[in-house]
């Protein structure tokens, strides 16, 4: 269900991106070129997984042992008992707006609301069992996703999102 959601989500965007006045398309094609012409600036480095331990998303989760961790070099995801179960997710998205994030899960039904993390602007959406957690840098940001999928919530989800965005913007370098 997660992942339809996020397909869901992904194509409205595309869709989104698609649409709209030729107006829409210069100032795209004006923040491109800012973009390629050197006018982005690298954010912090947040490290693998935030620089958060497995040990750290299961006390803050507190929905049983992650049966399956996946990293790679811009996210990591631990699962309790597979694909459609609870899971905890962690992107980091460098020189993307999360904007587009933002929209994404407000199209999906998930309103956003705005927060800030030690100062930096962000969302907040909140939906049942799942939450998502957007915090921004510059031109880059990165996304804590929770979901409980039909398990009893051990934690609001919003609650653990947070925990583990702060700790991703303490431990920032």
């Amino acid at each position: 269900m997660k992942r339809v959601a996020l397909v869901i989500a992904a194509v409205a965007a595309l869709v989104a991106g698609c649409g709209g006045s030729d107006t829409d398309a210069a100032d795209a094609s004006t923040e491109a070129a800012a973009t390629t012409t050197g006018a982005y600036e690298p954010g912090p480095f947040f490290g693998e997984c935030g620089s958060i331990t497995d040990a750290e998303v299961q006390s803050a989760f507190g929905a049983g042992p992650f049966s399956q961790v996946t990293r790679n070099s811009v996210g990591c995801q631990w699962e309790t008992v597979g694909f459609s179960g609870p899971s905890v997710s962690f992107s980091w998205y460098r020189g993307s707006p999360i904007g587009r994030e933002r929209a994404g899960s407000e199209l999906i039904g998930r309103p956003a609301k705005d927060i800030a993390i030690d100062g930096n602007p962000g969302f907040e959406a909140e939906q049942g069992p799942l939450c998502e957690i957007g915090v921004q840098f510059g031109d880059d940001f990165f996304h804590w996703s929770i979901t409980y999928s039909d398990q009893p919530a051990a934690r609001p989800p919003c609650d653990v999102g947070n925990e583990l965005a702060a700790l991703t913007v303490e431990r920032k370098q």
